[in-house]
């Protein structure tokens, strides 16, 4: 059971019991060496979750200091959060509320997992709440601003959670869970909920949930993958799994949460921060981290992506470049298709004119 509640903690199988939000516990004595020796190729890339790995710097944990005062120690707030004994309210269920809270000190992980334990929860019913929360790993902290209460073109990484579709037209379900890189130079556009700059993303339904609510973000070696327990069964479902992702150390942790004309309660319980055990080339140990510019090695730009109700991407619609492409080639084909045609035509006529 031990060896089973190491492996499965990460995306293969359940989330593992133990200490709430956290994985179980590593293997023991009595594993197998048989199991071992398997497992041995998965071990630098799966942290076991014990405290050793846990880096309290970055994590926000319960029972929270300075529960009514303007601030906590390793953490800053501000705008409309509220820190109570059992969770950081970033916004009430009333309109036109920002809020967010934000780790003091910057990450000098180069491989790292975060899990959030969140809930968002209002009176609102169906498309009548919003907007979501939104959690960063950033170069810039405590900066206010219209993307879900923190600053637009921003350096880093945002996962947004966002309980409203702005645009109408659009085909995906919400709430949805999607993933933005920036390197200060794209917006995010509230009105096509961010569809242009998305990676990746996925329906994810956690809004009024009578249990609890969980996400894990695990950036190694480039990929960068989102996985949820929303379900209440334990178990860590797939939404984002992207390669080619490259993010710096030096950057900040935080979270943030903005309401307009529709609101909700949005609420983080914890953030915790493992470090995973990898090991790097001596070219990449070689490399300063500090500098690296958020980046994704994309095959396609998101833009040339449109999103279905699955939350998968399919292709975008045909442009002008695109259909005149398709007319020349098929134009092309109808004057191949003519020459085959009438050398086969004349070649015919040669053949039964040798029999008259």
């Amino acid at each position: 059971m031990a060896a089973e509640g190491w492996i499965c903690r990460w995306g293969w199988g359940r989330r593992c019991l133990g200490r709430p939000g956290l994985p179980g516990p590593g293997p023991g004595p009595t594993t197998p060496l048989f199991l071992l020796l398997l497992l041995g190729s998965v071990t630098a890339d799966i942290t076991d979750g014990n405290s050793e790995h846990l880096k309290r710097e970055h994590s926000l944990i319960k029972p929270y200091q300075g529960v009514g005062s303007s601030s906590m120690p390793l953490w800053d707030f501000q705008g409309s959060t509220m820190l109570t004994s059992q969770y950081v309210r970033l916004t009430p269920d009333e309109r036109s509320k920002e809020g967010s809270i934000w780790n003091h000190q910057p990450c000098f992980l180069k491989d790292w997992e975060m899990h959030v334990h969140f809930k968002v929860h209002g009176t609102g019913k169906k498309n009548l709440h919003g907007d979501g929360i939104a959690l960063w790993y950033t170069r810039d902290r405590l900066v206010p601003g219209p993307v879900f209460g923190s600053k637009d073109n921003f350096h880093g990484l945002a996962i947004f959670l966002d309980t409203y579709p702005n645009d109408e037209t659009t085909e995906r379900v919400f709430p949805y869970i999607s993933v933005m890189v920036n390197n200060g130079s794209l917006s995010y556009d509230h009105s096509k909920d961010g569809r242009w700059t998305e990676l990746a993303g996925c329906t994810a339904d956690f809004r009024n949930r009578d249990h609890d609510t969980f996400l894990a973000v695990r950036y190694s070696r480039g990929r960068l993958t989102v996985m949820t327990d929303l379900e209440d069964k334990n178990e860590w479902k797939n939404c984002i799994d992207i390669t080619g992702v490259r993010l710096p150390t030096g950057y900040y942790f935080g979270a943030s949460a903005g309401t307009g004309d529709l609101s909700d309660n949005h609420d983080i319980i914890s953030m915790k921060l493992f470090q995973l055990m990898v090991e790097h080339t001596p070219d990449e140990e070689s490399i300063d981290w500090t500098k690296i510019e958020p980046s994704v090695n994309f095959l396609k730009s998101p833009k040339d992506n449109v999103d279905d109700p699955t939350g998968n991407f399919r292709s975008g619609p045909l442009t002008g470049w695109r259909v005149f492409l398709l007319l020349l080639c098929a134009l092309l084909g109808i004057v191949v298709c003519a020459v085959v045609g009438a050398v086969v035509f004349q070649k015919r006529q040669e053949r039964n004119k040798r029999f008259y």
